[in-house]
């Protein structure tokens, strides 16, 4: 029984199942007409939303906007269904024609049954997708990307730079600004560009990069737009806020985030606050790294760390080199990688100029074609291909960044001397003060502060290097120098350059007309035997030339020559009497001549502002009345000027003295180098005020039968820093003052700048002593605080240079004494009986060249065990 039941509900379920079958069936069938009447309606009202959406995306993507994903993937589906729509509207035709029984039943009941039932389901979902397409918003901002991989080669010779710039970013939280400095063309960009790169690999410590080039016209409206788009802001809206409502949007953004900004090429100081970016540090751990090609940048940025980017080293050049030429081209024949080397030497290691260099070679497959570019190279880069269109250029912007037109007058200046010439500070401060450049005064230490600041303005800006006392121009900056100078366009700076030519006679006449300056250093021209006409030469340079004869005539149509150096040939053994002619002439150089005596026609040279007449030793005729015959004579040197083989001593002395006078007649001398042959000459000389001040250099030479020689006049030289003494035989003590010049050095504390000025030997530096053969110590040495250079030979009876133990009893003083403590060279010869340096001393500090020869009994060297 309980079966049967079971059995019968069972078939009871399978009727009313098949019953609702078929009515659904049914359903679909009958309303099949009206569905498709619904359908066509719903799909054209889907056709007009969807084109309303697309039109919305478009408009926005042309605003830099980014499409929603929902957006897109609605659109997708509405053309999907709009499609499948319109094929069921084709064919429903036909599938109402089947109907039958007022729609109620089919001819081909299956197949209308399938059909209505996707008409139904196509229904829905259109109603669906216009149900879904009323969106507020159809685009976005486009999310920032972390940042963008810049194309780069690889960079030769940067490693060791670039690991410590890297070290520095990612481990150094104090260092939170960095500065990259060096000249044009140097490989700073190179290198930001591989901090660009690294900072974008996986995993990396920021959340975003920044790349903004700078360059030379910063705008800081620029600048800040450059930084917005990088972060998601570039639509109109936003363009059109205030510079201050946008800093405020960057600053928000920024502040969430761990950044790197780099900043590429920046020639002014760039406010970081004013444009929006938060100031990185240790907290934030952001960072801004910038290229530059001013240090001083550098300072003005803040910068917590600062990198110079120096020129390749030469097997890296090399490197370099090589790449650009090809190896098909060095390996063509064998001379040409030696001849290749050598056109690589004349890049100085630039890589700019390795590289445009290089690619123009690259095709030259003779050893003719590459000597040919070396001899261009030496006598005017500017020819040569891609120099004088792209890398003087490029590095012009250094020279036309500086401040003023002094200053870039001041640099150009440099390229009249020879590659690779060191040239002396002072010298060349001296060079632009005979030229007329700075007239400000007559105060010398305001001119060389002047000269100083010009040439630290030179160096910050990459466009000298500094070489200790020294500055050198680098062999491509000289180039772009000569490139500016020489340009026919600007004749108030035509220069005319041949030196380290391997000349044998001065250039053709014709080549001086019209030319300002004119360097022909370092050649071989014997004999200037032609007359040129160069009324607006202003500047000739011949030193070194191994001239030995000047012609009469030669200085005849130079009516503005300002400056006049014929250094450093020792052939040349007088001047022509036309010198009389240059009325101009301001700076005259004659040192280290063979000259032997002074033409009386120098005193018509009224103008005179600087005579450098140091080491003729060979000059022994000195006119009487020439020199004071300089009223506007401001440099004076004669340190190892003139020769007394030739005199008696009463005639030495009368002439010392004499000279002595003369030099109280300059009223406006402030430099003094000089050789004195008599005590009476030196008392004479220091006793006047004036020489106490300008005395910068004394040679104190022979001094016969003086055995006593008062110093305490030297001690108040205030800006004496060489003194040489030597051949003074008869000397046996330099006398000092003691108990006067120690009073001098003790002071109270609240006058320690008083008496720093007024201590004894203030700037004396160097001193040498040299065959005195009855001196017997140096004791004196002691007051000279700031000695870092001292040279004693050949005095047989000294027994030691120096000992605090012989001073007189001035305990406050005596204790605080530090003798020889800057000192930091030391050489001493042939000194037979020398048994100590300084008595009792500990190891002197700062000494670092020690050289002793024929000391057999010195018991300890002046030096640390450092």
């Amino acid at each position: 029984m309980g079966n049967f039941c079971s059995i019968s509900i069972s078939c009871d379920r399978l009727l009313s199942g098949c019953l609702d079958f078929t009515f659904r069936k049914a359903f679909y069938i009958s309303k099949l007409k009206e569905n498709v009447d619904r359908l066509r309606i719903a799909v054209e009202e889907l056709k007009d939303l969807h084109s309303d959406v697309k039109r919305r995306v478009e408009v926005s993507e042309q605003q830099q906007l980014k499409q929603l994903d929902q957006v897109r993937r609605w659109i997708s589906r509405a053309e999907a269904a709009i499609s499948i729509s319109n094929e069921l509207l084709r064919d429903a035709p036909q599938e109402i024609e089947k109907l039958c029984l007022r729609g109620y039943c089919s001819k081909n009941y299956k197949s209308s049954y399938r059909f209505a039932k996707r008409v139904d389901e196509g229904l829905r979902d259109v109603a669906d997708l216009k149900a879904k397409g009323g969106f507020e918003m159809v685009a976005e901002k486009i999310p920032a990307a972390s940042g963008v991989p810049r194309p780069s080669e690889p960079a030769v010779g940067l490693e060791s730079t670039f690991n410590k710039v890297w070290t520095w970013l990612r481990e150094e939280k104090q260092v939170g600004i960095l500065g990259l400095y060096g000249m044009g063309g140097v490989g700073k960009t190179t290198l930001l560009t591989q901090i660009n790169n690294e900072s974008l690999k996986k995993p990396n410590d920021f959340d975003i990069v920044i790349w903004v080039l700078v360059s030379k016209d910063l705008k800081p409206n620029t600048v800040q737009e450059s930084i917005g788009r990088k972060i998601g802001y570039s639509d109109d809206f936003w363009k059109n806020k205030s510079f201050d409502e946008k800093a405020m949007d960057i600053f928000n953004a920024l502040s969430q985030k761990r950044f790197v900004m780099l900043l590429d090429d920046i020639w002014e100081r760039v406010d970081l606050i004013k444009l929006g970016v938060p100031v990185p540090n240790k907290n934030n751990g952001s960072k801004v790294v910038f290229t530059t090609r001013s240090e001083q940048i550098c300072g003005r940025m803040e910068a917590h760390k600062i990198v110079k980017v120096d020129c390749l080293e030469p097997e890296d050049a090399w490197d370099l080199f090589q790449r650009k030429v090809g190896d098909q081209t060095l390996c063509f024949h064998p001379d040409i990688p030696v001849l290749a080397r050598a056109v690589a030497r004349e890049c100085g290691g630039l890589p700019l100029a390795l590289i445009t260099i290089g690619r123009a070679m690259a095709c030259k497959k003779t050893p003719q074609e590459w000597r040919h570019a070396i001899e261009v190279l030496k006598q005017s880069a500017s020819k040569f291909s891609g120099m004088g269109d792209e890398v003087f250029p490029l590095l012009k912007f250094s020279y036309d960044n500086l401040p003023d037109q002094e200053i870039k007058t001041c640099f150009l200046y440099c390229s009249l001397f020879p590659e690779d010439f060191l040239i002396n500070k002072t010298e060349l401060i001296d060079y632009w003060i005979g030229e007329g450049i700075f007239y400000g005064c007559a105060d010398r230490e305001r001119v060389e502060n002047w000269g100083y600041y010009v040439i630290g303005s030179l160096l910050h800006a990459c466009l000298l290097e500094d070489k200790d006392d020294c500055v050198r121009m680098h062999d491509v900056i000289r180039d772009m120098a000569l490139w500016i100078a020489s340009d026919i366009e600007r004749d108030e700076q035509k220069f005319f350059v041949q030196t380290g030519a391997q000349l044998s006679k001065a250039p053709e006449v014709g080549k001086w007309e019209g030319v300002r300056r004119v360097s022909l250093m370092a050649n071989h021209i014997e004999h200037l035997s032609e007359t040129p006409s160069c009324s607006n030469l202003r500047t000739l340079f011949l030193g070194s030339i191994h001239l030995s004869k000047i012609s009469r005539g030669f200085f005849q149509s130079m009516p503005n020559l300002t400056v006049l150096d014929l250094s450093k040939n020792r052939s040349l053994l007088g001047l022509p009497r036309d010198v009389c002619k240059l009325v101009s002439l301001q700076y005259l150089n004659l040192s280290q001549t063979g000259i032997k005596e002074l033409p009386t026609e120098l005193k018509a040279l009224v103008k005179l502002r600087y005579l450098n007449l140091e080491f003729t030793e060979s000059l022994y005729l000195l006119p009487h009345g020439v020199i004071s015959c300089f009223p506007m004579m401001h440099v004076l040197r004669m340190f190892r000027c003139g020769s007394s083989e030739q005199e008696a001593e009463d005639c030495i002395l009368s002439r010392d003295e004499s000279l002595v006078d003369e030099l109280q007649c300059l009223k406006e001398l402030n430099v003094l180098t000089v050789t004195i042959r008599s005590a009476a000459a030196l008392e004479r000389l220091s006793s006047f005020r004036r020489m106490q001040s300008s005395t910068r250099a004394l040679h104190l030479k022979n001094f016969h039968d003086s055995k006593l020689v008062n110093f305490s006049s030297l001690a108040n030289m205030k800006n004496l820093d060489i003194l040489h003494i030597c051949h003074c035989g008869s000397l046996e003590e330099m006398q000092i003052d003691w108990e006067r010049e120690l009073q001098k050095m003790q002071a109270p504390n609240n006058l320690a700048h008083v008496a720093t000025t007024e201590r004894p030997f203030r700037s004396l530096s160097s001193v040498n002593v040299f065959d005195c053969l009855s001196l017997r110590n140096l004791n004196w040495l002691i007051l000279a605080q700031n000695l870092t250079s001292l040279i004693v030979s050949h005095c047989p009876k000294m027994v030691e240079v120096a000992s605090i133990e012989k001073l007189p009893e001035v305990p406050e003083v005596v204790e605080n004494l530090n003798p020889f403590a800057k000192l930091k060279a030391v050489k001493l010869s042939w000194l037979p009986r020398l048994k100590s340096f300084y008595l009792n001393a500990p190891p002197l500090p700062s000494v670092k060249d020690v050289r002793v020869t024929g000391c057999p009994f010195l018991e300890k060297r002046p030096a640390s065990q450092n």
